[in-house]
């Protein structure tokens, strides 16, 4: 017997080719018939053979072979520079592919004196964002919850678990998706338990790092939640949660499922656990589960006070640097600590060293996930398709192409970064009035959050979030989530900067390249970024990267161009 959903339903053969003609030249030369009667026999073999291929469709074996062979040679990747002769032989040896190889030092140090020269020039950021969309949206999450006095939620289903695993924003992505299935299935949803995770290696609980009880009151008109088991239901399973039947969900399961499968053990057993619980719901589901995606996102999921309290007093302190700037800064989140360089198999300038800590890296992390028999590692095609994450110095020569000069106050969030003296010096260079977290709070203010790496990633997604300019240098879902809380607050536009890192590829591959034209290509990059960042989900899309249309509404009247930021920076809505 199932139980009862407040959110309802979810809803011949062909001819060979013809044998091509061949015109043949006659012999002019005087020299007897018998010369040329030879010859005829030969060509006549060869035109025999040539034509008996043709009709045993040879060609159709032939031709994708040429054409691969061509398209490879095209692409360079068949590339070969001639270097001599040797004993007769022709020496070759095979040309990298343009972009496989990381020349970025390179190009910095016959760029650099260009950037010296407009040093105080001019500053982008005082004028960055140009796009302007034709409608200006604003959150309304709350629309179809009534004004007047409380909703009693239905009697429960039961009590739904999940546990939470991985970094910060996939523990923001499973509490979401929790709630939404919560109010789906009409269960109660118990304070998710966090995974402790072998690479975040994060003890933190719920409370640690997000507003319990704000979490709690904020959704009481749509999903019930409660802080842990009542010891009645608690008895009945042995006083051990693990004793809770854990079902499993594929991955990306729509409410259908979750109706026909999960609805009716919820119903018969009274309570029901999912572990792990990420990645468990469809993106593609109706506008009703969706809601409850937006106001657990977007509304309930406040940080707890500590966080809250710091990551405010950090944001304030970077607006009161900024004086000359209106308080406008620059955020950019730079994954280029160890683990994530190792993951990337992409090589930099490090060599045989760089390779042996590389290595020691990804059997740390991944225990033979790297060695597994048919595993092939390409560091050049990876830096080729723009999966190699950025250095500090490329992002710092993209962005002063861009045009930020070394006015710009950047705020770099990022972990602990892979031989930091060495790939951030470039960085401080180009850009002198750069911050971190360690640079903005002091070490007795950060003491309570050592050693938990989602508690310190909760205070660079505030800062971030707050800045007028965001970078990202790779892929993931601190700057999808990041993108897609900027979109809720400021007007549908993401206000962010995502580079194109196959084409950087191939800029920062060239050392002859003119300053002229790389600032031509960095300001085509902004302006694209531009005019990406008012953009609407598309079926396939995540709403917590792309909140619009789902969690906001068209705005009756657009709002002038100059908000007050300031206002909305101590409005942390997180």
């Amino acid at each position: 017997m199932h139980g009862y959903s407040r959110l309802g339903t979810a809803r011949a053969s062909g001819s060979p080719p013809s044998s091509p003609r061949f015109r043949h030249g006659r012999g002019k030369s005087g020299g007897g018939g018998g010369g040329g009667s030879k010859q005829s026999v030969v060509e006549k073999v060869i035109f025999l053979l040539i034509s008996a291929v043709f009709r045993r469709r040879g060609v159709l074996l032939l031709a994708p072979l040429l054409y691969i062979s061509g398209m490879l040679l095209y692409m360079g990747s068949l590339s070969f520079d001639v270097v001599g002769l040797k004993n007769g032989v022709v020496v070759v040896h095979k040309r990298p592919p343009p972009g496989s190889v990381y020349r970025s030092p390179q190009v910095f140090e016959k760029l650099w004196p260009f950037m010296q020269a407009e040093n105080g020039t001019e500053n982008a950021l005082m004028s960055v964002w140009k796009s302007k969309g034709r409608q200006v949206w604003k959150p309304c999450v709350y629309k179809d919850i009534p004004n007047t006095g409380m909703t009693e939620l239905p009697r429960s289903n039961g009590y739904f678990i999940i546990e939470a695993n991985g970094g910060l924003n996939q523990q923001r992505l499973s509490i979401c998706d929790a709630v939404a299935v919560a109010g789906l299935l009409n269960a109660t949803l118990v304070i998710p338990i966090f995974h402790l995770n072998s690479v975040w290696r994060d003890s933190s609980k719920f409370k640690d790092i997000f507003d319990e009880d704000f979490f709690i009151h904020t959704l009481r008109q749509r999903v019930n939640v409660v802080r842990e088991l009542p010891e009645d239901v608690l008895q009945r399973f042995e006083n051990n949660i693990s004793k809770i039947v854990n079902l499993r969900v594929k991955a990306w399961s729509s409410p259908t499922h979750y109706l026909h499968k999960v609805l009716p053990k919820l119903v018969e057993l009274g309570a029901v656990r999912i572990a792990p619980f990420s990645n468990r719901l469809a993106h593609a589901v109706p506008s009703n589960v969706q809601g409850l995606r937006c106001m657990a996102n977007f509304e309930a999921l406040r940080f707890s006070e500590p966080i809250k309290m710091l990551s405010e007093k950090m944001v304030d302190r970077m607006v009161s640097k900024n004086i000359h700037s209106g308080g406008k800064y620059v955020s950019v989140h730079l994954r280029f600590e160890e683990d994530m360089v190792a993951f990337s198999c992409c090589e930099y300038d490090g060599g045989k060293e760089e390779k042996h800590e590389m290595d020691i890296a990804r059997e740390r992390s991944w225990r033979g996930k790297f060695r597994r028999r048919g595993r092939v590692i390409r560091p050049g095609a990876n830096r080729v398709d723009g999966k190699c994450p950025l250095t500090p110095l490329e992002v710092g020569m993209m962005l002063r192409g861009m045009g930020f000069d070394n006015t710009t106050s950047v705020y770099v969030a990022a972990g602990k970064i892979y031989k930091a003296e060495k790939f951030m010096a470039p960085l401080k260079q180009m850009f002198p009035r750069l911050e971190t977290k360690d640079t903005l709070a002091s070490p007795e203010e950060l003491a309570p959050f050592e050693g938990h790496s989602s508690r310190l990633a909760a205070l660079d997604y505030t800062v971030c979030l707050h800045s007028e300019v965001f970078v990202t240098s790779q892929g993931g879902n601190f700057p999808h989530f990041l993108m897609g809380h900027r979109r809720y607050l400021y007007g549908g536009h993401s206000k962010t900067i995502k580079p194109d890192k196959r084409k950087l590829a191939l800029l920062f591959d060239n050392p002859k390249i003119r300053w002229k034209d790389f600032k031509r290509q960095m300001r085509d990059m902004l302006h694209h970024s531009d005019q990406k960042g008012i953009e609407m989900k598309k079926a396939s899309g995540s709403l917590y990267t792309f909140p619009v249309p789902d969690c906001m509404c068209k705005q009756a009247e657009a709002k002038t161009e100059n908000n007050n930021m300031t206002t909305r920076r101590t409005k942390l809505l997180i």
